[in-house]
């Protein structure tokens, strides 16, 4: 943390006039520092009487990281479905066995869910960790966690991949906590050193205008989460053999302090973006909630859905369930229409990955430009129109 010597800080201001975040103010005559602090330094360097001063935990003990060996999945199951997501950290987590010689295991957690564990070897699992149980129905963070923490206490895997889900958010920092274990959370790339397991852990970092590269060399197991639409499933193998190993669970770890009382299913109509091979997204351009009528003909000749950048969202012009980025979905549809949006890395880090992307904004200099397939420089107001009426005759044709 950044700790202010009160005894030494004569109130000049420096470090408050400095702050790329804003976190430091003058209060009383003395620099106090706010949550918004990234701890860059850049204060202390500028702080001529030494009254800043960044304080770091000390590092623990490297453990006997030999002990520690195998790339784990967390394959998260709702309602008897195993997330897509789960799918696609076999496909990286296979890369990542490979090159250390080990082997890749996906656990299974939930009721009657037995029948799935075939789908995960055939997309790349050499085990699955089964744990089949009734009072695993229901996601409860505490009982996940504990049997998480368990296994892995159990079997000591080195890497331990989980999605950046909602379940995945939730269950995987408490079980890094608990077992003192480093964890990067949203990651978009994995690699690994073969010669020493470290984890390369790649993500978006001071508010997506870098991609930092995150290691925890003193430390087992190295979790991550990813977001889903990130990592390439491999193409499932049916032929493909491995290991089901049932796991016994004591009561102590099924005992929990939360009693489910009902689930509720959604009753809206509201497509999932992120299994769309066609998505039409506006952005500040649009102007107005009025402007997504434009968006909602184009998609539907598509037969596409629309999504939108946070801006659009933020403005209340359409709902965060459409929202694309580094604070909402990732996607990677066939074809993406960025229209209005200009393309800062906080959204282009949630559909770079399509296929094809087609950017409409009458500004030439968009930063959207350096990432389209395809561009259309001009009012988007005049170009929908056209182009929903154009590709309507190409149907009738």
């Amino acid at each position: 943390m950044l700790i202010v010597d009160t005894t030494l800080c004569i109130g000049c201001g420096v470090c408050e006039a400095n702050c790329a975040f804003g976190a430091i103010i003058l209060k009383d005559g003395v620099a106090v520092v706010g949550d918004g602090c990234k701890l860059c330094g850049s204060c202390v360097d500028n702080c001529e009487p030494g009254a800043l001063r960044i304080e770091t935990a000390a590092k623990a003990a490297p453990s006997d990281l030999s002990a520690w060996s195998g790339i784990w999945v967390f394959a998260e199951a709702r309602h008897g479905v195993v997330a897509p997501v789960a799918f696609e950290l076999l496909g990286i987590g296979r890369k990542l066995a490979d090159q250390r010689g080990t082997a890749l295991t996906a656990v299974l957690l939930g009721a009657s869910v037995e029948s799935k564990a075939a789908e995960l070897i055939a997309a790349g699992a050499d085990k699955v960790l089964l744990a089949d149980d009734p009072a695993l129905a229901q996601y409860r963070e505490d009982v996940y966690g504990k049997v998480l923490e368990h296994l892995i206490l159990q079997h000591k895997p080195e890497v331990v991949l989980a999605g950046a889900t909602a379940i995945g958010r939730s269950v995987i920092p408490q079980v890094a906590n608990v077992l003192g274990a480093g964890l990067t959370a949203d990651c978009t790339a994995l690699a690994i050193r073969a010669e020493d397991g470290v984890l390369l852990q790649t993500r978006p970092a001071f508010g997506g205008n870098i991609m930092a590269t995150i290691e925890c060399p003193q430390t087992r197991p190295q979790m991550a989460t990813v977001r889903p639409n990130v990592m390439a499933p491999i193409v499932p193998d049916a032929a493909r053999s491995g290991e089901v190993i049932k796991v016994p669970l004591a009561p102590d770890l099924l005992a929990s302090k939360v009693e489910v009382l009902e689930t509720v299913f959604s009753q809206e109509q509201q497509a999932n973006i992120q299994e769309k091979e066609v998505l039409v997204s506006g952005g500040r351009g649009l102007a107005s909630e009025k402007g997504f009528a434009l968006l909602h003909e184009l998609a539907s000749e598509l037969n596409g859905a629309v999504s939108a950048s946070r801006a659009a969202v933020d403005a209340g012009w359409i709902g965060y369930p459409c929202q694309v980025g580094q604070t909402g979905k990732t996607v990677s549809p066939k074809l993406y229409i960025a229209c209005g949006i200009s393309g800062a890395v906080q959204h282009t880090v949630g559909m770079q990955s399509a296929e094809t992307i087609v950017a409409i904004n009458r500004d030439e200099k968009a930063p959207i430009f350096d990432l389209a397939t395809y561009g259309l420089v001009g009012d988007l107001f005049e170009i929908l129109p056209l182009l929903t009426q154009k590709i309507r005759e190409q149907r009738r044709l």
